[in-house]
């Protein structure tokens, strides 16, 4: 190969997902790497420019790239939440002789991703119809909690960088009430991705305990989900429950203030993971679930996200004018 292709990467605080985006909609060489295992961003990148997978594509010379990362982005310097990585934009720009690196929030990313999602990458959850050219709205749990919404304009889609994943824990039942002064005598302030994230799954099981009077086993956060998923362990089971309408609250929220009648998407590594267990749920019953205004979230739909490498698609779509 003795064109130029671009590299698109989609960074969390767990694991760096790279690919190549070698012609107009055209993504090969997809790769996923730990986080944990590169001391920094540039080690990631060089493994992946440097891997067999990509080698094999032949003569590569890599001179625009764009990184979605699970992070607010201010100016040059990228200092990850969730993950010690820290960089300037600017030197692994010239790091790695690049034309051009373009550096948003991942959320961002996966927001510009939505309105090209086929139906085969998407599924609904309960009623609702889309109402074209109206906001859309995005939320999705992994290693944090992300948060962002698509607003129409004449030219298109602009897309929301939000951290409105650290906004106030709101409970919505006496549980989860009784579970937010557990958690709160520990932190203070109690961020909805405090609870709607993979430690949020362990501390939904610890905090659940302790309120019921129970002593269980310590189990990390996978061992939680199958032993619920499975029903070996009614508290495992109720924390994902209780996981789910916590989700269906948050999405709700973000309808409201987006005024999102075009859907809000769920996306994020758990609720994939669920399978069906999550469209049994309480979520949309809970999405639905606002006093006055639950006859207007009746009327937007809700979609998990199905396909695996959205960000990829979103990326791809801001970097088309670069």
């Amino acid at each position: 190969m003795t064109n130029s292709p671009s590299l698109i990467a989609d960074i969390g605080g767990t694991n760096a997902r790279f690919a190549l985006q070698t012609s107009a909609g055209k993504i090969e060489a997809i790769t996923v790497l730990n986080c944990a295992e590169f001391p920094t961003i540039s080690n990631a990148i060089e493994s992946y420019i440097t891997s067999p997978h990509v080698l094999s594509l032949g003569s590569v010379k890599i001179r625009k790239a764009g990184i979605a990362i699970a992070n607010p982005i201010n100016g040059d310097i990228v200092k990850m939440t969730n993950h010690h990585w820290e960089f300037s934009i600017k030197s692994v720009q010239n790091e790695f002789d690049l034309n051009t690196l373009m550096v948003v929030n991942d959320f961002k990313a996966l927001a510009m991703a939505l309105p090209s999602l086929s139906n085969s990458q998407k599924k609904q959850v309960g009623q609702g119809n889309v109402k074209n050219h109206a906001p859309i709205g995005l939320v999705g749990a992994g290693t944090g909690l992300g948060v962002s919404g698509l607003i129409p304009t004449g030219r298109g889609w602009h897309a929301l960088e939000s951290e409105g994943g650290h906004a106030s824990f709101a409970p919505n039942s006496q549980l989860e009430i009784e579970i937010l002064k557990f958690v709160f005598d520990q932190f203070g302030h109690v961020s909805s991705e405090r609870f709607l994230s993979g430690a949020g799954l362990k501390l939904i099981y610890t905090a659940l305990a302790a309120v019921k009077g129970l002593v269980v086993a310590d189990i990390n956060i996978p061992e939680i989900m199958r032993r619920g998923l499975e029903m070996e362990c009614q508290i495992c089971n109720e924390t994902l429950s209780i996981f789910c309408e916590m989700l269906g609250t948050i999405a709700s929220d973000l309808a409201i203030t987006l005024g999102a009648q075009g859907g809000v998407y769920i996306g994020g590594g758990i609720v994939p993971r669920m399978g069906q267990f999550f469209y049994e749920s309480g979520f949309r019953q809970r999405f639905e679930k606002k006093g006055r205004l639950s006859d207007y979230l009746v009327d937007v739909p809700t979609f998990v996200i199905t396909e695996p490498y959205p960000a990829f698609l979103g990326m791809s779509a801001l970097m088309a004018d670069v």
